[in-house]
């Protein structure tokens, strides 16, 4: 596998979410993949320069009122620099998303990630995995996937469970499952690097 650079840029306004980009960072490195971590709320000096040079970038936000949190949007705002020069063009983008309902209208803002991938050109990566839980009759709580969503990871913290509880087990291991995919799914279309 060819090594691959790739961020996580993510907002978490209780901690919740940093854990699910944990998780993600987690997968991706596990692959070999070097990854680095961003907090939109308190980037440092170089998050744009590493942005422009990863290969893959995966978004992370809480859902809140049904959308992506008011820091996460002033970050996508923020990449227009990156879209006017095309510098994010043929990259490739996951992302992952934790509110406090079992539903909480998180699929609005997987789709608000999808769309400011495609408007940068970047090719979307899936999660990958069928639906858990609830899918069938021998499902259970502790399923990969348990939320059932497709376009990436999502997760669920009762909105009185600190972030040393919750998301639970199975919403992490969901969203490690994203970042390893990320990463092979990058590494297997890169053309060789000469050494």
């Amino acid at each position: 596998m060819n090594a691959v650079t790739i961020a996580v840029v993510f907002h978490s306004g209780y901690g919740h979410t940093a854990r699910q980009a944990s998780a993600v960072a987690r997968g991706a490195a596990s692959e070999s993949a070097e990854v680095h971590q961003f907090d939109v709320s308190d980037p440092p000096a170089d998050m744009w320069d590493i942005l422009d040079s990863a290969d893959a970038i995966i978004f992370g936000s809480p859902t809140y009122m049904g959308g992506a949190s008011a820091e996460f949007r002033r970050f996508a705002e923020e990449s227009s620099t990156a879209w006017s020069t095309l510098k994010w063009r043929d990259k490739y983008a996951a992302g992952f998303t934790n509110s406090a309902g079992v539903n909480g209208d998180k699929l609005n803002t997987l789709m608000s990630f999808v769309l400011l991938a495609a408007q940068h050109g970047m090719h979307w990566i899936n999660l990958g995995l069928p639906p858990g839980w609830l899918y069938t009759t021998h499902g259970s709580a502790e399923d990969l996937n348990r939320l059932g969503g497709f376009l990436g990871a999502m997760a669920q913290s009762p909105s009185d469970a600190g972030p040393e509880l919750s998301p639970p087990a199975s919403d992490l291991a969901t969203a490690e499952h994203l970042g390893r995919r990320v990463a092979t799914t990058v590494a297997a279309r890169m053309p060789a690097r000469s050494s």
